[in-house]
């Protein structure tokens, strides 16, 4: 294997027997890392705010002949405490554990100035992008230490890096998810069988991508599609002992 996540060609059983979930689920980069978690082994857990969407990940997944995800449908703009309880509960029936955590969802917010943005969005993205991850996160915790070898995997942004002009929340929130990456990797280090990371897809064919730059030819972007190995690797027993890092998809 290539030291660089890019490169990364996974064997064809690599999530084997794997419990995943993925937030986003339905469309964009959640729908293609959750086909491919699947065709690679793993039992999905498709988590997302659209039903009709999450149930064409299933039928897709089924027709692919690979093991049958689950459906767990929250609007994280709405969702309350119980609702992660009982996700939580649900889970712990089912499964008993959870290998992976993609924390794909998120959504743009306002691209304006900071003396103009409503702060009434403001909040919305921070909940959404930020808070909604931690909230999801601590719930799962004990879920993901029964777990031999688990792994979470935060998605960011370039400018979740470095801040630039008119990304408001949106880039706030992404500097957010970077530090509480940070912090949850070096609480979790110690005991070795939780790893935790961060992901950044960088421009991708996707609707908020589209949202975010109109006057932009989707295609020159990649599919979502040529991203999944730094996501195979990061969220398989190959990241075995990189924890804390913040790995480009492109």
């Amino acid at each position: 294997m290539s030291d660089n996540p890019r490169d990364y060609r996974s064997p064809p059983d690599l999530l084997h027997d794997r419990i995943i979930l993925i937030t986003g689920a339905g469309d964009g980069i959640g729908r293609t890392a959750a086909l491919s978690f699947a065709e690679h082994g793993a039992r999905t857990i498709l988590l997302g705010r659209t039903q009709a969407k999450l149930e064409a990940v299933y039928d897709e997944i089924v027709a692919g002949g690979w093991p049958r995800p689950s459906i767990a449908v929250m609007d994280f703009a709405t969702a309350q405490g119980d609702d992660y309880a009982q996700l939580a509960d649900s889970m712990e029936q089912e499964f008993g554990r959870l290998d992976g955590l993609l924390h794909n969802a998120g959504i743009l917010g306002d691209r304006s100035p900071i003396e103009h943005f409503e702060v009434s969005k403001w909040l919305e993205v921070m909940h959404v992008n930020l808070n909604t991850p931690f909230i999801l996160t601590q719930t799962l915790l004990p879920l993901l230490q029964a777990s031999d070898d688990a792994s979470i995997v935060f998605t960011s942004s370039g400018v979740g890096r470095r801040g630039r002009a008119y990304w408001g929340a949106y880039a706030v929130s992404k500097f957010g998810i970077e530090g509480l990456s940070q912090v949850l990797a070096d609480e979790t280090s110690a005991q070795g069988r939780i790893r935790v990371n961060c992901i950044n897809p960088g421009a991708t064919r996707t609707a908020m991508r589209r949202a975010a730059y109109p006057g932009e030819d989707p295609e020159t972007l990649p599919l979502p599609e040529s991203l999944m190995g730094p996501y195979l690797y990061l969220i398989g027993p190959d990241s075995r002992g990189v924890t804390g890092q913040s790995i480009d998809c492109q």
